[in-house]
């Protein structure tokens, strides 16, 4: 990036020159990336002919494991989950919030930045 900080005082040629040197290192990127579009293609086919196989030997397609990770995902609980609240805990207890605890909630979500209040 050091090249286009001054244009000003470059020649008309070295313009040319930093253009078609520009152009090269895009072919080359994209080459590159064509490349590893090509192996993550190879890999996925290779990912659905294993899961055909096991499906025609009768093996499920989801695991327990994978079924786990969904109900924690859709709890709240997964990769990303926000953290728990006083509402989460109540739920979680196998509850009705309490009004009390409704309440807490309604409060904390009045401190979330931006001011929307928590709708």
């Amino acid at each position: 990036m050091d090249d286009i900080v001054d244009l000003v005082s470059r020649s008309d040629e070295e313009l040319r020159e930093l253009i078609a040197r520009f152009e090269k290192e895009e072919r080359e990127i994209s080459r590159k990336r064509r490349i590893l579009h090509a192996k993550i293609d190879i890999l996925r086919a290779e990912l659905v002919m294993r899961l055909q196989q096991g499906r025609e030997e009768g093996q499920s397609l989801i695991s327990v494991t994978d079924l786990d990770r969904l109900t924690q995902i859709l709890a709240g609980r997964g990769p990303g989950a926000r953290e728990a609240g006083p509402l989460d805990a109540a739920l979680d207890a196998g509850g009705p919030p309490s009004p009390e605890t409704a309440e807490d909630a309604d409060e904390g979500s009045e401190e979330r930045p931006g001011g929307t209040g928590g709708a």
